[in-house]
């Protein structure tokens, strides 16, 4: 009998750590098929537009370019190949964003987008637009981001301290993000009724959301953004992942959740601000992201943030795609399509909501 009852925990101890294993590969799997999922669509938006080609021509062009005719050569390296990187990276980052701040807002409709921050940061751009008066001082090409980033940053700190006040609700914090998202819209739409008629096309352009004007160096600095975010998520993800648990239990397991919490809505505010400045209002890549990404792979933040990054990628790669395919010679701004998605996505997560509060 007590042997029976000696080898009991150790079988189940055993099947726990099968399972657990299975659960693992299952996850891993899921990243890798999402990543090779990235690189089709990645060729994909390489071979499509007005001068269509065959894949393997564009990974001939890829792997060979002195192989292929200068015209492919200079379509897909000089003409698309900005575009399409562009969005992989600000895709990446949007949803790295969002994913973040619905983690540590513990709110499934909380995103750089539906929070105002977005527009805080279309608001600092549109004024380092129209006025080019730096909001600190910084070099004459550097106006436009910086701006973005300090307007981001004052709605992300706002956003933050009222969200730590007593009483405070997951309804509270989402109608405050809905006020901002009106007063940094309001203080847009100001700025454009001063600004001269070119700055005004540029600043109305420039709020669609567009990919059309990306550059290498813009790249950098996005990709260097998200680069030096993702190892500092990745640093706290055994923190992050208890926060979800609710935050007295994670106090309980040691976290300092209010720290955690405050470095890690500078680090979105950052990450929501520079891709905006460079291409301007892209809305919800970071709602839409992290729900696909918790839907198949779970809170767990060892894969839900690579995850939540792969499918943002993922997700403004195939807008690219469908921009250039809507009518033929004509490029949609992504920003159009990305909110035709991602408001009946809104919708349906608000009306979820209402059902378990019933």
């Amino acid at each position: 009998m007590a042997a029976t009852e000696s080898t009991i925990p150790s079988d189940v101890a055993a099947s726990g750590r099968g399972q657990y294993r299975a659960r693992t590969r299952r996850k891993i799997t899921i990243l890798v098929g999402l990543s090779l999922l990235l690189c089709l669509t990645f060729c994909i938006d390489l071979a499509w537009g007005p001068a269509r080609y065959g894949l393997d021509e564009v990974i001939l062009a890829l792997l060979q370019p002195n192989e292929v005719s200068a015209q492919l050569r200079t379509v897909v390296w000089d003409i698309r190949m900005p575009v399409a990187v562009m969005a992989i990276v600000v895709g990446a980052a949007l949803s790295a964003a969002g994913a973040q701040m619905q983690t540590i807002l513990a709110n499934p409709l909380a995103s750089p987008f539906t929070l105002g921050i977005s527009a805080a940061a279309s608001f600092g751009a549109a004024l380092g637009i129209v006025t080019t008066v730096p909001l600190l001082p910084v070099a004459a090409g550097l106006v436009v981001p910086v701006n973005a980033f300090i307007m981001a940053l004052i709605a992300t700190l706002f956003i933050h301290f009222v969200s730590q006040a007593r009483g405070v609700t997951v309804q509270t914090v989402v109608l405050l993000g809905i006020a901002l998202v009106f007063t940094f819209n309001a203080l847009l739409a100001f700025v454009q009724y001063l600004a001269s008629e070119q700055a005004l096309s540029q600043v109305v352009f420039w709020t669609m959301g567009s990919l059309s004007k990306a550059t290498w160096p813009k790249i950098g600095v996005t990709l260097a953004v998200l680069l030096i975010a993702l190892p500092l998520f990745a640093r706290n993800a055994w923190a992050l992942t208890a926060i979800r648990l609710g935050e007295d239990k994670a106090a309980s397991f040691g976290v300092n959740v209010r720290y955690i919490r405050l470095e890690t809505m500078l680090v979105i505010s950052l990450l929501a601000s520079i891709p905006v400045s460079f291409v301007g209002t892209i809305g919800f890549v970071g709602l839409v992201g992290p729900h696909m990404a918790r839907m198949i792979l779970g809170e767990d933040q060892r894969f839900f943030l690579p995850g939540s990054v792969l499918s943002g990628a993922l997700l403004l790669s195939v807008t690219s795609i469908v921009s250039k395919s809507i009518l033929p010679g004509v490029i949609f701004p992504i920003g159009i399509i990305t909110a035709l998605v991602g408001v009946p996505f809104f919708i349906s997560l608000i009306l979820s909501n209402v059902r378990r509060s019933w």
